[in-house]
Order: structure tokens, then C-alpha cells, then sequence
């Protein structure tokens, strides 16, 4: 299909197959900021909104803001980077970082994801420092080589694709610091701070290149889009028509009279004003839902989940601490436990959702941290045991269900293919007798626990009681198999 520029046309692209049942995916978050790695241990993001309103955006816990937080007095990066670094500009942190980058070694980070089962890997080609992590030809008029001459994007891509998974990339369309270095602190500051001036044609240039050089199968912008939205229409239709199974995430508003009354100082103040009442009256843990633009292929909620079963294709963004950049602060007990994120990832893939989970490189040794390479590997090993009961599956009738075990209360989540019914079971005990409501059982019916084999059952489609073999492994959920015609 030959793809216009219209939204008629390209409300029309299907989300591919591809993403659909590839479940799992990889985020990489590296950068200048991984030299100082740095934020102020202060919660998380939905957190620091909550609590910290008017400076939170320099309060922030992810660490690849750290540009922008050095510049607002009194903030833990302030304090931070004044009794590290004194005066230093930010800029200096590149030479050190170009001199990591020379050490790296792109196969081991994709043996590493391959490992832990992703399907995909989304670099960070460009954050809002605006550091390139490619050599590009476009270059930026207000800041000299400010790129890699080591080409990250196009090394990664060629590992990771050799290893079977897909690669996408991230672009920060809404944001550059090195066009605009204005600090911010408020929500409506930051949403109302992309560039003008060149910035548009810069930003539509690299994202082309970035396409022609590449070939991504994810183009994942964020924040928001620099141009109107007839341009961006263009940009996406030359996307599909050259990436027939490409798709985009949501976080591409484009610039309209709307975003262009934000930067009006007594708007912006009246949004903010709203906005913080908002989130002082909302649970914190919440994270961040980006709004829908006009066209989108899946939507792409930070450290939030949804409820149930969700329309459109999603994908839950997370990195495995409150950072998605590498923290210095961040200790064990700072990241997701294994368990955490297997629970995680299930309730997402039970809603119709993927799960893009980050790593944050170091920048001394461009080294991924053993705190998340531990958590890969445990992620890994349970996926490799319950993979049939993920990949290339759909949500059933519902998402979630409940079990009872010697009295105590279980959650499940539920997936399907056209032949079976997955029961995960979020828990890492496993009793010796089950009882699940409402599965789809007949006289005849085999259930299979995934890793060991047929189950006994009894009971109906009411009520069904299982006998489980004694646990011998350390997996922090478990699912049963129950064949089925789909419904």
C-alpha cells in the first residue's frame, strides 16, 4: 500500500504483526550525562511532580536531564556538579564520554538483550542535550561536532540485527537544549521550550537521515513534534512508503496555535496552576500518559500501566530504577526486583501492551551495570520457560483474574492464541493446590503448566482446583496452558 500524507491515509497503517507479538523490547539510555550520573534520590517522576511542582523538572530523578538541572540553583544536581566539576559547562563532559565511547563493545550489548529474550532495541540516537550519537552530515549550527565520530547507531543496529531482533530508533523531536539552553522548571515551561528558528528543519533532517542511513523499524520521537502537522504528515507517509513494516510511537504533537499560546507567560501559568492542582490530587504512582496526537501506531505510557484491556497497541516505558541514564546513587534496592518486573511485563502483555524496558550504560566503561544485567538474566530465564505463553499472543475476554491458594489470594493475568489460554500467576510460591474461577474447561480438557507438563484438574468451568509438582525453580511467576478456540 502507497501511503499519502493525509490522516485518512495513514490512520489506515495497521500496527505490524511483527510488534505485536514481540512482547519485549529494550530501551538504551546513554549519553554525556552517564560521565557525572547523577540525580538527587528524590522518588519517582510521578513523585517529584506531585511534591516538587514548581522546580520539578530540575528535580527530576532521570539523569540524562541533567543538563538542564545543573542550571536551576539549589537542586541536588546543582549542589552536585558545584562540588564536582565547580564552573565546568556541561559541553566538557563530551571528550570523556568520546573517550568511552571508543571502548565499547556494541556485541555485548546485544548478546545481552538477545539473552534476556527482547525482540527489539530502541536506541537513544539524540536526548535533549542534543548530543548525536551517530556522525551526522546535518550538522548543528549552534554547537561544533557535537555528534559521536564513532557511529553507535549504525554498530548497534548491525549486532542486534545479526542476533534476529528489530531495531528501532529515538529522536527528542520536542526538545534540544543546545537550541534553546533557556532553564526549566515547571511542566508548562518544558512543554512550551521546542526550538524555532532552524530548529524544524534541523530536527526533520536528522530524523530523515536517520531513516535513510538506518532503516529503523520503531521511529520513537518524544516529547513532541517542532513542525506543523502537514509536514510531519509528509514525514510519516515517506516513512511507510520506504519502511513498510515501520512504526511510530505517540509522542509526536505537532506545533499549533495551542502550543503556541503555551509560550505566553500567563497561559503557561494558568497551566501550570491546573496541571499541579491535578497532580497533588492524584496518585503519584500514575507515571506519565503522553496525550494522542492526530496519527500514531501504539502509545507509550512511562512508569504507568493501564487498567484493562486497552484499544490501541501500547507499550509500557520504564527503566528498572527511577532513572532511565545510569544513577551512581542508585543501589540494589533502588531497581525492580526480577519479580517486579516479570509481574510487570505480564499485566502489560494481558492489556494489549509490550514492554520497552531501559538499561542505562555506564559512561567510565560503556559497560551496562550488573545491577540490570542480573535482572536481564533472571527476565531471560523465565521467558525462556513461558515464552509459548507470550510471544505472538493476545489479550483474552479479560486481563486479570484471581487464584486461591491455602487461603490466600493470587493474582492472574491472562493471555490467548487462537489455540490456548494462558494463566500467569504472579506469584513465586507454588502451592501444592490451586483454584481458579471461570476458565474455559470441558471433561477433556489438558492443562499444561509451561516448563513441566500436564497438570491433574478437577472441578469445571466454574470452578477449576489443580494439583501442582513441587517448585524446583526460582521463577517469580508461572503460567498454565489450557487449549481452547479462541473468543
Amino acid at each position: 500500500m502507497t501511503y499519502e500524507p493525509t490522516l485518512a491515509s495513514l490512520n489506515a497503517h495497521p500496527v505490524p504483526q511483527w510488534y505485536d507479538d514481540a512482547k519485549f523490547g529494550i530501551f538504551i539510555h546513554w549519553g554525556m550525562w552517564a560521565i557525572p550520573a547523577f540525580a538527587g534520590s528524590s522518588g519517582s517522576i510521578g513523585e517529584i511532580f506531585r511534591d516538587h511542582f514548581d522546580k520539578a523538572v530540575a528535580m527530576t530523578p532521570y539523569t540524562e536531564w541533567y543538563e538542564n538541572a545543573i542550571k536551576v540553583p539549589g537542586t541536588p544536581s546543582a549542589k552536585f556538579h558545584a562540588e564536582m566539576y565547580g564552573n565546568m559547562p556541561y559541553s566538557d563532559f563530551r571528550d570523556p564520554f568520546l573517550e568511552t565511547i571508543d571502548q565499547w563493545d556494541p556485541d555485548a550489548w546485544a548478546d545481552q538483550f538477545a539473552r534476556a529474550g527482547a525482540k527489539y532495541v530502541v536506541l537513544v540516537t539524540k536526548h535533549h542535550d542534543g548530543f548525536c550519537l551517530w556522525p551526522s552530515d546535518v550538522k548543528n549550527p549552534k554547537r561544533d561536532n557535537w555528534y559521536s565520530r564513532r557511529d553507535i547507531v549504525g554498530e548497534l543496529g548491525e549486532a542486534v540485527r545479526a542476533r534476529g531482533m528489530r531495531y528501532g530508533l529515538y529522536y527528542s523531536g520536542g526538545i534540544d537544549w543546545s537550541f534553546n539552553p533557556k532553564p526549566l522548571r515547571t511542566l508548562g515551561e518544558f512543554i512550551s521550550s521546542a526550538p524555532r528558528g532552524k530548529y524544524p528543519a534541523y530536527a526533520t533532517a536528522q530524523v530523515r537521515e536517520l531513516i535513510e542511513r538506518y532503516r529503523p523499524s520503531i521511529l520513537w520521537n518524544d516529547i513532541s513534534w517542532p513542525t506543523p502537522l502537514a509536514p510531519q504528515l509528509q514525514l510519516f507517509a515517506d516513512y511507510y512508503n520506504e519502511i513498510d513494516d515501520g512504526v511510530v510511537n505517540d509522542r509526536w504533537m505537532p506545533q499549533s496555535w495551542k502550543t503556541a499560546l503555551m509560550r505566553l507567560p500567563p497561559v503557561r501559568r494558568s497551566f501550570d496552576r491546573a496541571v499541579r492542582k491535578r497532580m497533588q490530587s492524584e496518585s503519584a504512582s500514575k507515571g506519565i500518559t503522553p496525550p494522542k496526537p492526530p496519527h500514531f501506531d501504539f502509545q507509550t505510557p512511562e512508569y504507568a500501566t493501564f487498567s484493562d484491556i486497552a484499544q490501541n497497541k501500547w507499550e509500557a516505558t520504564r527503566g528498572m530504577s527511577h532513572s532511565f541514564g545510569f544513577n551512581r546513587n542508585d543501589t540494589d534496592a533502588d531497581y525492580l526486583s526480577a519479580e517486579e518486573i516479570v509481574h510487570g511485563f505480564a499485566d502489560a502483555v494481558s492489556k494489549n501492551g509490550n514492554l520497552l524496558l531501559n538499561v542505562g550504560p555506564r559512561g567510565d566503561n560503556g559497560t551496562i551495570p550488573k545491577e540490570q544485567t542480573t535482572r536481564l538474566d533472571a527476565f531471560g530465564n523465565w521467558i525462556t520457560r513461558n515464552s509459548q505463553g507470550v510471544y505472538g499472543t493476545r489479550p483474552w475476554t479479560r486481563a486479570e483474574g484471581k487464584a486461591i491458594a491455602d487461603g490466600e489470594t493470587l493474582d492472574v493475568r491472562f493471555t490467548c492464541t487462537d489455540t490456548a489460554l494462558y494463566a500467569h500467576v504472579l506469584s513465586a510460591t507454588r502451592p501444592q493446590q490451586l483454584t481458579i474461577s471461570d476458565l474455559p474447561v470441558t471433561a477433556d480438557t489438558h492443562i499444561n503448566l509451561l516448563g513441566h507438563g500436564p497438570v491433574q484438574w478437577q472441578g469445571n468451568a466454574t470452578s477449576v482446583t489443580l494439583t501442582l509438582p513441587a517448585k524446583t525453580d526460582a521463577d517469580p511467576a508461572w503460567t498454565l496452558a489450557i487449549p481452547h478456540p479462541a473468543t
